[in-house]
């Protein structure tokens, strides 16, 4: 393999690392699992998180009390800008939040996460975080959307919000078919 190939390969393989550290933060903050959250920043960074700033450690504790006001959420990650520079990218990811509340109304927000990861011993980190909110949306339910049933059975509901998530389970293990 020629350097330029063999350069390419390193810069897409550090994009990729970077892309599953945020895949992770998205998930850890979606599932309460502060383990999986803290495994994505380097333990002296700083998130400055608008209502928040601090430490990972304090992050989470933040994190958790805005996430369980929700009977579930989601993070979901969408544009994502990286540039690499040795050991350090700066990288603008935008999101899209979403909180389903026991009843309405539920919680929408979106904006960006700029981000300063840094390498080291060949794995990538968050270092440093700024959200930026570019809007918050209060969300009703749509009037067709009104009085329809749950897709669930009375007392089935997969979401979790632990490491009992279908998404930690290994094989996935789907529900019994019908009859």
């Amino acid at each position: 393999m020629d350097a330029a190939t063999e350069a390419r390969l390193a810069d897409l393989l550090d994009r990729e690392a970077i892309r599953a550290v945020l895949a992770r933060m998205a998930r850890g903050l979606d599932r309460l699992d502060n383990d999986l959250v803290l495994s994505c920043y380097w333990p002296e960074a700083i998130d400055d998180h608008t209502h928040f700033v601090g430490t990972p450690q304090d992050f989470v504790r933040y994190a958790d009390s805005t996430t369980l006001m929700f009977a579930s959420c989601a993070h979901h990650l969408t544009t994502h800008n990286c540039e690499i520079v040795g050991a350090e990218a700066h990288c603008e990811t935008y999101y899209t939040y979403t909180g389903h509340a026991a009843a309405p109304p539920h919680f929408m927000a979106s904006g960006r996460y700029v981000d300063l990861f840094q390498k080291r011993d060949g794995e990538w980190r968050i270092l440093a975080r700024v959200t930026i909110v570019d809007g918050q949306y209060e969300l009703m339910p749509a009037k067709f959307s009104e009085g329809m049933p749950s897709p669930y059975a009375p007392g089935e509901n997969p979401v979790a919000r632990d490491r009992s998530d279908v998404s930690y389970q290994r094989p996935v293990r789907p529900r019994a078919p019908k009859d």
